[in-house]
C-alpha cells in the first residue's frame, strides 16, 4: 500500500535529523528501504524476530520493532545507533511514524474506492450514507465533478500533478476510473460557483505546461448538494467532454450547462438523424455544397443573420450575399433570412457534424 519510495523518504528524513540508521523489512525479512548498506545481513535475525512473540528486540546492537496492519505483521523496523538507548527511543518514533503513514494511506485507499464506486453508481443508497459516515465524508457538502482528459497518456505522474493542486484541500478527491481520464470531485465553499470551477479547470490545464496542455481537456458537471448526486455530476461531465469534442472542439474547458442544443442532438439515434437530414437536404449531403457556400452560411450564422455585417466581413457586395442566399434557398427550400428556416438549417449542420463524429468513433 505504501510505496518503497515513501518508506525510504521517511527514514532518510529521520536519519538526517537523528543520525540513527534505519531499515524497513517485510515479514519475510526482505529489505524495502534502508539507510545503511549492511541491512541485508540482518535478514535471518529479522525472520526469527517475526516468528517470535516479542514486539521489540535487540539483536547484535540493532533495535527491532514490529508494525501491524489489523493484527497482521506488515513491517519490521531496524534502528541502529552509537547509543542503544537513543536508538531505542528514535526507533519507537520511527515505528510510530510508519504506523501512522500506513493508517493514512489505508484511509485514502478506502476513500478512493468509495469515490470510484460512488461515481460508477455501484452503491446502494444505504451503503452510500453508511460508508460516508465511516470514512468521515460530509454527505451534505456542495460538490462538482471535473473530468481531466489527458489524451492517450495517463500515468501516476499526471495524477500526482493534479493531486498536488488540491494537496491543501483534504475534502477534495482525485482518482481515475478508466485509462484516459482523471476525475476530480471538488467540494465547494458556500459562495463558490461556476466561475470558480472554471478557474480551477484553468489551473489544472496550466499545471501541465504549455506543450502538454495542448492534449488536455477539462469538463465539469453541475453543482450538487448531496453525496448521492455526485454520480449525476460525473455523468454530466462525461457528456460535456464528448459533446464538447463534437461542437466545441476549439475549447479546452467545457461545462455541461454550456452545451445548449448540442446536448439534445448528442442523444438522438443515428437512424433518426439520417431521416432528418434526408428531409432537409432532399437526399443531398453537406459535402455537395461548395466551400464558398459553406463559408457564407457559417459567417451568416456567426453574425446573427445580419446581411450587412456578413457581406462586410466576407468583402462582398450586399447584393452578392443576397444572391448566394437566394441560390441556397432554391436548392434546399430554406431561406436563412427567415428565423425558423435558419434554426432548421443550423440544427441540420450540427446533426451532420454529430453523425460524422459518431461514424469516426465506430472505426
Amino acid at each position: 500500500m505504501i510505496s518503497n519510495q515513501t518508506l525510504q523518504n521517511t527514514i532518510d528524513g529521520l536519519h538526517q535529523i537523528t543520525k540513527v540508521d534505519f531499515a524497513i523489512m517485510d515479514s519475510e525479512g526482505g529489505v524495502l528501504a534502508s539507510t545503511f548498506a549492511e541491512a541485508k545481513e540482518f535478514k535471518e535475525s529479522a525472520v526469527t524476530f517475526a516468528q517470535s512473540e516479542a514486539e521489540i528486540q535487540v539483536v547484535s546492537g540493532c533495535q527491532f520493532f514490529k508494525i501491524y496492519d489489523e493484527q497482521q505483521l506488515e513491517f519490521m523496523i531496524l534502528a541502529r545507533g552509537a547509543d542503544e538507548e537513543e536508538a531505542l527511543m528514535v526507533g519507537k518514533i520511527a515505528a510510530f511514524q510508519v504506523q501512522e503513514l500506513m493508517v493514512a494511506y489505508k484511509e485514502r485507499f478506502d476513500k478512493d474506492n468509495f469515490i470510484k464506486n460512488l461515481l460508477l453508481d455501484n452503491l446502494l443508497l444505504v451503503d452510500i450514507y453508511n460508508r460516508s459516515k465511516k470514512l468521515h465524508v460530509d454527505v451534505d457538502a456542495r460538490r462538482v465533478v471535473l473530468i481531466v482528459e489527458t489524451g492517450d497518456r495517463k500515468d501516476g505522474d499526471e495524477i500526482d500533478r493534479i493531486r498536488s493542486i488540491f494537496s491543501g484541500r483534504t475534502k477534495d478527491f482525485v482518482t481515475a476510473v478508466d485509462e484516459r481520464n482523471i476525475i476530480v470531485v471538488k467540494e465547494l465553499a458556500e459562495k463558490e460557483g461556476y466561475e470558480d470551477i472554471h478557474k480551477t479547470a484553468s489551473v489544472i490545464i496550466d499545471a501541465f505546461g504549455r506543450q502538454a496542455a495542448e492534449r488536455i481537456r477539462v469538463s465539469y458537471g453541475t453543482i450538487v448538494g448531496e453525496i448521492k448526486e455526485v454520480s449525476r455530476s460525473y455523468k454530466e461531465a462525461g457528456m460535456a467532454l464528448d459533446v464538447g469534442k463534437i461542437f466545441f472542439a476549439e475549447k479546452k474547458i467545457i461545462a455541461y450547462s454550456a452545451l445548449g442544443i448540442g446536448r439534445l442532438i448528442y442523444q438522438l439515434p443515428i437512424p433518426l438523424c439520417r431521416m432528418f437530414i434526408k428531409e432537409i437536404f432532399g437526399g443531398r449531403t453537406l459535402d455537395e455544397f461548395d466551400d464558398e457556400t459553406l463559408t457564407t452560411i457559417y459567417k451568416f450564422f456567426e453574425n446573427s443573420l445580419n446581411v450587412s455585417e456578413t457581406s462586410r466581413q466576407l468583402y462582398i457586395h450586399r447584393n452578392t450575399l443576397v444572391y448566394r442566399l437566394d441560390k441556397l434557398q432554391k436548392s434546399t427550400g430554406l431561406d436563412l433570412r427567415v428565423f425558423e428556416d435558419a434554426i432548421t438549417f443550423k440544427i441540420a449542420l450540427m446533426v451532420v457534424k454529430y453523425m460524422k463524429y459518431m461514424e469516426n468513433q465506430d472505426y
